[in-house]
């Protein structure tokens, strides 16, 4: 069994910790939050975000970070992606050279235009950094449901190791060396499933999300690819697993603010009434920025960031997509 520390008391960083705890690993969730370590450990049998599950009592909860980062075989990385460099800063004074760390955050870091990988290896150059990602709400992980995910690394052995950790009989991990991809994938996503919570918050139908998801993956392959991901990944469960299961689940963060903005709300509104993390809204004016320095057409991207941040109507925003000039589905067909 191995050392596991998890940086990041949220959903996802409790879920994991459930997950491994029931490994048999040793497992540590640091957070820097004094009230937020005090209501987990005493709210272990109910959790505010994760009904149902229960955090086992050898799991650790410290604030003190120096526990969490030293002598530990793998470290998870599961802050919210605004606090990924701050965290990171944090720990780069208790990290050994080739320490494996892993993310499980989604996101593009505003300015620099970084992945949330690119950025861990920026301020931790000497770390062994890999993702993890997938369709994988943190409701349905901590009760054990049935799901299926996948690890990026920069070598086969790092994510063989990462897929040892964490695969169990319920949680399938498989491997991959498309870092950039996965990344991408499970970024870029969030962004789409806002305008799926639009389409369902102004009423429209199954034809409309559907639509609606094809065209927002072509949109993420089409960056994906130029910035060196690769289609397989994109077609997988961190490109199209994971969009589908963003932007068709109640469970979605990221949805349910898109829905309460199509029905009108403002982002600052709709934000405030999920009371969590949005990662799209975050990640929307990144993913927007990328595509314009890649010169790659996002038009779902660029109208989700004129409702988010400009005000724009959300019908308005419809019509002017279904209203954009006739075109081929791809450009790469052609008849004979």
């Amino acid at each position: 069994m191995s050392n596991v520390s998890i940086l990041g008391a949220g959903t996802w960083g409790c879920a994991l910790a459930i997950l491994l705890a029931g490994k048999g690993h040793n497992v540590i969730i640091w957070t820097k939050i004094e009230n937020e370590a005090k209501t987990l450990e005493s709210s272990r049998k109910n959790l505010k975000n994760l009904p149902g599950a229960e955090l086992p009592d050898d799991v650790k909860i410290t604030l003190e970070l120096e526990e969490a980062c030293m002598n530990r075989d793998l470290i998870v990385m599961a802050v919210a992606s605004p606090y990924i460099r701050s965290t990171a800063k944090l720990v780069k004074p208790l990290m050994k050279d080739g320490q494996i760390i892993v993310n499980v955050s989604k996101g593009i870091e505003d300015g620099t235009l970084f992945t949330l990988s690119q950025v861990l290896k920026d301020e931790l150059p000497n770390a062994n950094v890999a993702v993890l990602s997938g369709p994988s709400h943190a409701e349905e992980v901590s009760r054990g449901v049935p799901t299926t995910i996948v690890v990026g690394a920069e070598t086969k052995e790092t994510a063989r190791f990462i897929q040892d950790v964490f695969m169990t009989e319920l949680f399938r991990v498989y491997t991959s060396p498309d870092i950039i991809g996965i990344e991408l994938g499970g970024s870029l996503k969030n962004v789409i499933a806002l305008a799926a919570g639009v389409v369902d918050g102004l009423g429209f139908g199954d034809n409309t999300k559907a639509a609606l998801m094809t065209r927002g993956m072509a949109e993420i392959s089409r960056l994906g690819i130029i910035m060196g991901g690769k289609m397989e990944t994109f077609a997988g469960l961190s490109g199209f697993g994971d969009l589908f299961v963003t932007c068709t689940s109640k469970h979605s963060r990221n949805w349910n603010a898109g829905y309460l903005i199509g029905q009108g709300k403002s982002t600052e509104e709709a934000m405030k009434q999920v009371n969590q993390v949005v990662e799209g809204v975050n990640s929307a004016k990144a993913a927007l920025a990328l595509a314009r320095k890649n010169e790659v057409e996002m038009p779902i991207v660029e109208q989700i960031n004129l409702v988010l941040f400009e005000g724009k109507s959300s019908k308005d925003a419809l019509t002017d997509l279904l209203g954009r000039d006739k075109r081929k589905e791809y450009k790469s067909l052609e008849w004979d």
